[in-house]
């Protein structure tokens, strides 16, 4: 899940900033050399500083679930007794009786103690820690997914259609996005869809008209 969230976020933002840059370039010029240049600089160094930043994150969140686990070990080695009480007040704690509660606690003691305190007490699976690569590489392939779109339909079109295209095919991808985000929160879909769409359309109004003024401005 943790690869997808990194996935639709990375696709998102590769949307939404490629799209102000060539946005924002095409209010200052109509060249498709200049449009391309640009949107090619976005694309690559936003896409390895998603990969980057996605990296360090997800890194940090799984050195604190190693240590997390490594401290548990060391508790359950040196007083064993205390974890297992422990154990049964989380398992009373999700309503069992302190009898069904101590049972649950010594069975599954039994069968892992280490699992079972991961489990419970820090909501961690041991085998299936967040891995910082596939996040990292989500992030940069979605990045360059999301971000081809904008490029792609800023330099393609005729110079008369490409703003056009181009706004209209990125809320089009932003409501998606907004969509997809809104399903894996089990969240409702309107206001995701909403907020995702209205904020790509201010960030190019507002780099378009800066571009425009930049333009006009000359040299």
């Amino acid at each position: 899940m943790n690869w997808l969230r990194a996935g639709v976020l990375g696709a998102n933002d590769g949307i939404v900033s490629t799209a102000g840059l060539v946005v924002g370039v095409a209010g200052a010029t109509a060249s498709r050399a200049a449009l391309l240049t640009a949107g090619l600089a976005g694309l690559l160094a936003g896409s390895i500083s998603m990969a980057a930043g996605e990296y360090v994150s997800v890194s940090t969140q799984r050195d604190s679930q190693r240590a997390a686990l490594a401290l548990e070990k060391r508790e359950l080695d040196t007083d064993p007794e205390a974890e297992l009480a422990e154990l049964t007040h989380l398992m009373e704690g999700k309503g069992l009786s302190p009898e069904l509660a101590r049972e649950a606690a010594e069975q599954l003691t039994e069968r892992d103690a280490l699992r079972a305190h991961a489990e419970v007490e820090l909501g961690i699976d041991p085998d299936e820690l967040t891995n910082p690569w596939h996040a990292a590489g989500a992030s940069f392939l979605a990045f360059t997914a999301g971000a081809l779109l904008p490029l792609l339909a800023i330099v393609l079109p005729p110079t008369s259609l490409r703003l056009a295209v181009t706004v209209l095919s990125v809320l089009v991808a932003l409501a998606l996005c907004g969509w997809g985000s809104a399903r894996l929160g089990e969240a409702r879909a309107r206001p995701a869809i909403l907020r995702n769409a209205g904020g790509g359309a201010v960030a190019m109004a507002v780099t378009y008209a800066a571009g425009s003024l930049l333009g006009s401005a000359g040299p």
